[in-house]
């Protein structure tokens, strides 16, 4: 067999690719249908929900797949930060109800915009909280709260997610990541499931030349990413 007649690789970015988009017209479908059926038989929410989470998060996967393979998609822009987190909250509303979870926005203070790709980072955001909300039920506690905030450390703004778990540590990170090719769950002490919403909010953000990293806020254990202030001069 000569060297054109060679298969390509199995697991091809490409190949994962099509199999996203493949997998999100039937998700879409099982979504609005549930939300058609849900005035009827309000237990069509928790199918809908499940539905829009799972789409959501095929979508940001083929997004980082996308931004790693073509990085003139990558332009940064001004955005606020503020305004991303309000969006990812709205993103995950329905799915942390289903889970019991309470969404808490903290953005005080006033930072200015930073440089970054919005959509990417709004992507990564909702992973990451999507896999926080499920992961939440499992660590115990009578109140489960996720907050969305913003705040200001030595290196730039974080933006991130905290909850009252000791579990989310760098430790636990970096074994993830570690294991991630070689097990079903390989956050096992903080999620039952593959977390596979923290692996894609890390690969979005590595497209994004950005880092996931634990931070600390507020006594609250959480992820996020550093951002770095936009030059941009503010007309008051």
């Amino acid at each position: 067999m000569g060297s054109d007649d060679q298969l390509p690789p199995i697991l091809s970015e490409e190949l994962l690719l099509s199999v996203a988009e493949e997998l999100k017209l039937p998700l879409l479908q099982i979504a609005r249908e549930a939300e058609r059926g849900e005035a009827v038989h309000p237990a069509l929410r928790t199918i809908r929900a499940t539905a829009d989470s799972a789409l959501r998060l095929l979508d940001s996967y083929a997004l980082g797949v996308r931004l790693a393979l073509e990085p003139a998609e990558l332009a940064a822009e001004s955005i606020s930060v503020s305004s991303v987190l309000y969006d990812t909250g709205q993103q995950l509303d329905a799915l942390a109800k289903q889970y019991g979870v309470t969404l808490e926005l903290n953005v005080a203070g006033r930072f200015g915009p930073v440089l970054a790709h919005r959509q990417g980072l709004q992507a990564a955001l909702v992973s990451l909280g999507a896999a926080l909300v499920e992961a939440l039920p499992a660590q115990g506690g009578e109140q489960l709260t996720l907050q969305l905030a913003t705040h200001r450390s030595r290196y730039g703004i974080v933006a991130g997610l905290y909850a009252d778990n000791r579990l989310l540590s760098a430790e636990a990170l970096r074994h993830g990541r570690e294991l991630q090719r070689r097990s079903r769950q390989p956050l096992l002490n903080l999620s039952h499931t593959s977390g596979a919403g923290i692996f894609v909010a890390d690969t979005l953000l590595t497209a994004m030349r950005l880092r996931l990293h634990t931070s600390r806020h507020h006594g609250r254990y959480g992820l996020g990413t550093v951002l770095q202030s936009s030059q941009q001069i503010q007309l008051v």
